[in-house]
């Protein structure tokens, strides 16, 4: 550093420090201008804009600016002191919204004195990065920014865009923006803001989170600025219980929002589909933009309605009426669904329903290693993978039996765990599953750190999703050498179970651009064997880009979630009620005399 730029900086840091005794920002209009900065300060953050409510003269002018919200974008009015001033200039157009207000005083921040293996963090500098951004934020809900606005502000020293790096994939698992509000609208307080916190809810590793705000809080501090702020949902706690470790507060100042479609959950009295699971959910809501009326026959059972033009289809999830009761029971009873692939030529792996002990020893000493699972069932239940010794087939028989009293024997394939979504006898989606698994930290032992990423895992999946502590989980682990009581090494990867059904904290991975076209021909000619509109199959293969293959299994209920950005709800919808696609809605629409 020069010796101009080291002056430079310490006068940011002596105006910073005498700043951050200032107090809280102030009200619209309150104090004279060239107290407030830039007047009427507005950024374009991609997904919307930040209006800072401190900037304007008075609360007419601020409502003005707030009206000029752009289609399908969602601006958030910050740093409102007396909100129910500016909201009375609108009340039918803005709402207060429903979140805290949280501020770190860098004088108070305190840096980690370690570092995180396994995950780095830079600033964002692709279109590789830009799309893995939008993958993340379609995983957690939120909304997507342009591609060219990205790349365009790479390099911006007004809008900060890091991502986190999983040091052994190289894929980005994490990402964090931040505004510098100096740079925007020369804030005498010195202030800056955290915006779009997201990690990918599959990534394995732990306090990405944390990595990336302490870099985006060391960024800002390093310039001499005095606090940073953010607005976080009041019942987000996970979140709240972070950033209050490291430090933030609450403060007095609010959030305002237009009422727009994007926000409406936040203004809105809560939909009967609030308690619907993730995977009837993301149908609910592509029928009801579409137009399709809704009617909630039972939430916890995942019971719904859909009408349009007369037509009304009752499902439960993505199991509809369209899918015949021969047909659903094709695939409920594996052992069925085997017979009927295995006799059209599909390949399926050796199969044996268990009669007695006897006989499971001896498919048990032909095949060396095994798979057990009752003959009917769903979500991984009692099922157990890899099976070789003797003593743990009974166990895992007597596992099987549990769910469903017919037992079945399975030759264990090697290869990845493919998802195949087949709608209409057409492959929409393709993803491989991966197993639970946990990465040590060199201080907690494996009971916790699944425990952690069980926790994370039902957190990401709506509770969906968790991680089992049962026998088959105890076997895993003692596979691998270890003991739930073992403290795992730090950086080293455990897979603690051998399923990969997202149920028992199992992850989901897009695969298919990759997806060899022979693949996609044996889940399209499958589905029509079993003649069901809607399936799920699950793939043993090598390579997901080769041709080599083996089918495990049907499932007529696939959960068409977490399949982000394949489109399977609209094709879901689009199934269901052909009418209403976008495509044939556009032939419809008028179009005028420029069109």
């Amino acid at each position: 550093m020069t010796d101009r730029a080291q002056r430079e900086f310490k006068q940011r840091r002596a105006r910073a420090r005498g700043r951050s005794r200032r107090g809280w920002s102030r009200l619209p209009g309150e104090g004279p201008p060239q107290d407030r900065g830039q007047s009427n300060a507005v950024v374009n953050v991609g997904w919307g804009r930040l209006i800072f409510a401190e900037t304007f003269e008075t609360a007419e002018d601020l409502a003005a600016v707030m009206r000029q919200e752009a289609p399908d974008e969602r601006d958030i009015t910050i740093n409102v002191n007396n909100p129910h001033v500016v909201l009375a200039q609108a009340p039918e157009a803005f709402f207060l919204d429903p979140s805290h207000t949280f501020r770190l005083e860098f004088e108070h921040y305190r840096p980690r004195t370690d570092r995180m293996v396994g995950v780095y963090v830079r600033r964002l500098r692709s279109s590789a990065d830009a799309e893995a951004v939008n993958r993340i934020y379609a995983k957690v809900g939120m909304v997507p920014v342009g591609r060219d606005f990205l790349l365009s502000h790479r390099g911006s020293r007004r809008i900060v865009h890091l991502v986190a790096v999983d040091e052994t994939t190289e894929e980005v698992v994490g990402t964090i923006t931040g505004v510098d509000h100096e740079r925007v609208y020369d804030d005498p307080e010195g202030g800056s803001s955290l915006w779009c916190l997201a990690v990918d809810p599959q990534a394995p590793l732990p306090g990405v989170g944390e990595v990336l705000l302490r870099h985006l809080i060391e960024t800002f501090q390093t310039r001499g600025l005095a606090h940073i702020d953010l607005s976080v949902m009041h019942d987000n706690a996970p979140a709240i219980k972070l950033y209050e470790k490291l430090g933030f507060q609450r403060i007095p100042l609010f959030s305002l929002k237009y009422k727009n479609p994007i926000n409406e959950k936040l203004y809105s009295a809560p939909m009967p589909e609030a308690k619907l699971n993730p995977y009837a959910r993301i149908l609910i809501n592509e029928a009801r933009r579409r137009g399709v009326t809704v009617e909630i026959e039972d939430a916890e059972g995942g019971l719904f309605a859909l009408s349009h033009g007369g037509r009304r289809v009752c499902c439960r999830e993505s199991l509809s009426e369209l899918t015949s009761a021969v047909a659903l029971s094709r695939c409920d009873d594996k052992a069925l669904t085997h017979r009927l692939l295995a006799r059209h030529g599909l390949r399926v792996p050796a199969q044996h329903e268990v009669d007695d002990e006897s006989d499971a020893r001896a498919f048990l000493q032909k095949y060396g290693r095994i798979v057990v699972k009752p003959a009917r069932g769903e979500q991984g239940r009692g099922i157990s993978v890899d099976i070789s010794d003797p003593v743990d087939m009974v166990r895992a028989i007597e596992d099987a039996e549990i769910v469903c009293d017919r037992v079945l024997l399975e030759e264990f394939c090697e290869g990845a765990d493919l998802r195949i979504i087949v709608i209409g006898f057409k492959v929409i989606a393709a993803a491989v599953r991966i197993p639970a698994t946990v990465i040590g930290d060199g201080v907690s032992d494996v009971r916790s750190l699944i425990d952690r990423q069980s926790r994370r895992r039902a957190s990401a999946t709506g509770g969906e999703s968790r991680i089992p502590v049962d026998g088959e989980t105890e076997r895993c682990v003692k596979s691998a050498g270890y003991d739930f009581d073992v403290i795992l090494p730090k950086g080293t990867s455990l897979a603690v179970r051998k399923t990969a059904n997202l149920h028992t904290g199992g992850t989901i991975h897009d695969v298919t651009d990759q997806l060899n076209p022979h693949l996609r021909e044996v889940a399209e000619e499958g589905a029509r064997i079993l003649d069901i509109p809607v399936v799920g199959f699950d793939f043993l293969v090598p390579d997901v880009a080769g041709e080599e293959y083996v089918i495990i299994e049907a499932n007529e209920r696939p959960g068409l979630a977490n399949h982000e950005p394949q489109p399977t709800a609209e094709a879901f919808v689009d199934l269901l009620f052909p009418q209403t696609t976008d495509r044939f809605l556009e032939m419809k629409e008028p179009r005028n005399a420029t069109g």
